[in-house]
């Protein structure tokens, strides 16, 4: 592929899934509850920032793993939402995973996943190959089959950098080097087993975690914002003071404001001020829609807090 048409970003999703967004009033045992309050959406780390990124102007490929007829609803989807894609197919149906709303409570039920074989790793590398990104965004969970050191593989194998948006557990797994990652608060815990209750703790469990192989890591901390820690820098971006809506999508929307802010050139204060904004348009609205972020191009208007 010739390097004009190669794009900056490309995203991989393992485990993809239909993300079902149902919103009903309260809910008792053993009774119906009604609603024509529900959405479904493409979902999966990789697709959710490939999304936010095409919304943002900036162009990126999806890839990853897609299987049965949940697959090819997600593939329909993309095609509809205008987001270029490049997934391998796999035996068995691509997960289906349940948001529920209530007046007084959220509820999340994720499915594993089919089983996939290692075959299907070398497949996505070629893809990735094919496109020639400056960066591969690898995010979400693993279907049974696979274990972190595909993700690895995945860093490994090409000029690319890797930014990895995985579990605690996994982040403190992975042997290669990265770019960025990106935890939320107790993912930062999970990974370096340090406390994370004030700004300050997560500061330094930001940092505990970038020495061990991670250049920049950019941590979404819920009501305290968000904060970017690399070597050069330590900064901090509060939560903007809005009606929380829908918490579905907000770590990939700050990291795809963060990435869109590294494409542009922006330093890492301004990318991370930008992540925030975006993050902050979604949780603002229900379900995973990018088009809640396109209203931010070339904006640049919250104030950081250096450390």
């Amino acid at each position: 592929m010739d390097d004009a048409d190669s794009p900056p970003v490309v995203t991989v999703t393992f485990n993809p899934a239909i993300d079902y967004t149902v919103r009903t009033g309260p809910l008792a045992d053993g009774q119906i509850a009604r609603t024509d309050d529900a959405r479904f959406d493409a979902g999966g780390k990789g697709i959710n920032v490939a999304g936010y990124l095409r919304a943002l102007d900036v162009p990126s490929v999806a890839t990853g793993l897609l299987g049965g007829f949940t697959g090819s609803f997600i593939r329909t989807r993309l095609d509809e939402t205008d987001i270029a894609h490049d997934f391998v197919s796999i035996p068995g149906n691509t997960r289906l995973n349940v948001t529920l709303s209530t007046s007084d409570a959220e509820y999340k039920i994720n499915h594993d996943g089919p089983t996939v074989d290692a075959d299907a790793v070398a497949r996505v590398i070629d893809r990735i190959e094919a496109h020639g990104p400056e960066t591969v965004v690898v995010g979400g969970s693993l279907p049974p089959g696979l274990d972190i050191s595909v993700v690895d593989a995945i860093a490994d194998a090409g000029g690319w950098e890797t930014v990895v948006d995985v579990d605690g557990t996994a982040l403190a797994r992975l042997d290669a080097t990265y770019a960025a990652c990106k935890p939320n608060r107790e993912e930062l815990h999970e990974a370096t087993g340090l406390p994370v209750e004030t700004v300050d703790d997560c500061i330094d469990a930001a940092e505990a975690l970038r020495e061990r192989g991670y250049e920049r890591v950019v941590a979404s901390l819920g009501p305290d914002g968000a904060l970017l820690v690399s070597e050069a820098t330590y900064t901090h971006v509060p939560a903007a003071d809005v009606d929380v809506v829908d918490t579905v999508g907000a770590g990939d929307a700050l990291l795809s404001g963060v990435l869109a802010g590294w494409v542009r050139g922006d330093g890492d204060d301004a990318a991370l001020e930008f992540g925030v904004d975006v993050a902050t348009c979604v949780v603002s609205t229900a379900g995973t829609a990018a088009s809640a972020v396109a209203n931010l191009v070339g904006t640049d208007d919250r104030g950081v807090q250096p450390r």
